[in-house]
């Protein structure tokens, strides 16, 4: 796991991921053009985030170009907090309107997946012998509709992949003791893994916290993924690189995280 920077951009990689095989990122807030609250590399431009959605356009092209990838390539989603998935065959024109979805594959080496984070947590996949990728999207919301796991069965049943090859990381997101939930939270998570719940929620000063690394990584590996890398790294913890809705009182941007595969 390591951080690489090209001129003032910033981005973390994960060592479990072939870098001969695909190019991928999770972008820090480093490097880009949005002023305060936003500051700087926002890629977000919803109704939430209220950024210029020029700057935020600008933005992201910074953010494909660091990695030499064609903005045009591009296929993204409004991201929703479902289970749902897209095959993606061919970029998404600029005209054509976002799918609704939480979780985008392909195998199309001119296709380059692209979502937007703000503690919700980024799920990498990877198989090198079907040569697919994929990228989740899983706040709370997502964790207890399984989008990880939804998105290894769509890889199984539409690109034949076998779960055993598909390699996972699981990026920086806000970590369970940043995140308290309530009773209807709790009662989400108790209800989607039954006895390996209270495993995942512990409890601090009488509150109870979520632990959303544990619960993906849970979903993988019963999805039948060995090879799982987490990069423990806390975006509550750290504002310098990262965008947290939570610690910033909803008045933030949003982080980017790509991947594609090489020709």
């Amino acid at each position: 796991m390591s951080f690489h920077q090209v001129d003032s951009m910033r981005y973390y990689s994960f060592d479990i991921f072939d870098a001969e095989a695909l190019t991928h990122a999770v972008f820090t807030r480093r490097g880009g053009l949005s002023p305060e609250p936003w500051d700087s590399l926002n890629v977000g431009a919803s109704a939430m985030v209220l950024d210029d959605p020029d700057r935020v356009r600008r933005n992201r092209i910074l953010a494909f170009d660091a990695l030499g990838r064609d903005p045009v390539s591009i296929y993204d989603v409004w991201q929703v907090h479902s289970a749902d998935v897209i095959c993606a065959e061919k970029p998404r024109p600029r005209d054509v309107p976002h799918t609704k979805a939480d979780a985008i594959l392909t195998d199309n080496p001119a296709v380059t997946l692209f979502m937007r984070f703000a503690d919700c947590v980024p799920i990498l996949l990877h198989d090198p012998v079907r040569r697919v990728v994929g990228i989740v999207h899983a706040g709370w919301l997502g964790t207890v509709r399984k989008a990880a796991t939804v998105a290894v069965d769509a890889m199984v049943e539409k690109y034949r992949s076998r779960p055993g090859d598909i390699r996972a990381g699981i990026g920086p997101s806000i970590a369970a003791h940043h995140y308290q939930v309530g009773d209807a939270v709790v009662e989400e998570v108790r209800e989607a893994f039954g006895a390996e719940a209270e495993r995942l929620l512990p409890t601090q000063g009488g509150a109870v916290q979520f632990d959303l690394w544990r619960a993906n990584q849970w979903l993988l590996e019963r999805a039948g993924v060995r090879a799982i890398q987490i990069s423990g790294i806390c975006t509550a913890c750290h504002l310098e690189d990262w965008f947290s809705h939570r610690a910033e009182n909803g008045q933030t941007g949003r982080f980017g995280a790509l991947i594609c595969l090489k020709n």
